[in-house]
């Protein structure tokens, strides 16, 4: 009896946290530098398929004079698995945010947004002053460099640019990762094109739903 009021207990707790269970499959979307990205998708290439890339991408923002260049990527698969890329991911700087199978049945419309974080906030505050109904899940930032370089437009000589470097790479660019759930089936599209207006990446949940 004790050992049964346990176990219920386990159980509850799970569900009210959004825990996964251990053999359950999640998800996982992880941004910072290339060098992150590269050793998390060796690592999913590594599991034989215990956790899936389902996409990354490779990004350079223009800003003025300067390209800011990240990478993020999307992984599904085994929640232990995915539990430990969230230590490794954290400990080098990188932004983490898990979606399990609780948000997808507890909450509407799910998006996961990623850019710099000033550009976030610029746009949550666009999409709050729209009055669309909307609720930030989760949020993770980075606490590693990305990489920032001058802009090839930018007619200065390669000798210079990398003399320039380590001046302009000390300014470290924060990326945030969001999850965040719209209220309204009919404000999703407005959502993706304020983030698309602001250059921000915008991964809408329903599109890339995986069955086991």
């Amino acid at each position: 009896m004790i050992e049964d009021n346990i176990r219920i207990l386990r159980q509850a707790a799970r569900i009210t946290s959004g825990s996964p269970d251990e053999d359950e499959k999640i998800w996982c979307v992880i941004a910072g530098n290339v060098d992150l990205i590269d050793d998390m998708a060796y690592k999913a290439i590594a599991s034989k398929n215990i956790v899936k890339i389902l996409f990354r991408e490779h990004v350079v923002l223009n800003e003025g004079r300067f390209d800011k260049k990240f990478d993020f990527i999307m992984l599904y698969g085994n929640s232990r698995k995915i539990d430990e890329l969230e230590r490794i991911s954290k400990t080098k700087g990188g932004a983490f945010v898990k979606i399990t199978h609780y948000y997808l049945n507890e909450e509407p419309n799910l998006m996961v947004v990623v850019a710099p974080d000033d550009t976030i906030r610029e746009s949550v505050s666009v999409i709050e002053k729209s009055r669309i109904p909307f609720a930030i899940l989760k949020e993770s930032q980075t606490t590693g460099f990305i990489d920032v370089d001058i802009s090839a437009d930018v007619n200065v000589p390669r000798f210079v640019k990398s003399a320039l470097k380590p001046f302009y790479r000390v300014n470290e660019v924060v990326l945030s990762t969001l999850l965040i759930s719209v209220e309204k089936d009919e404000d999703v599209g407005r959502v993706q094109s304020i983030a698309t207006s602001n250059k921000i990446f915008v991964i809408d949940f329903k599109d890339i739903m995986t069955e086991d």
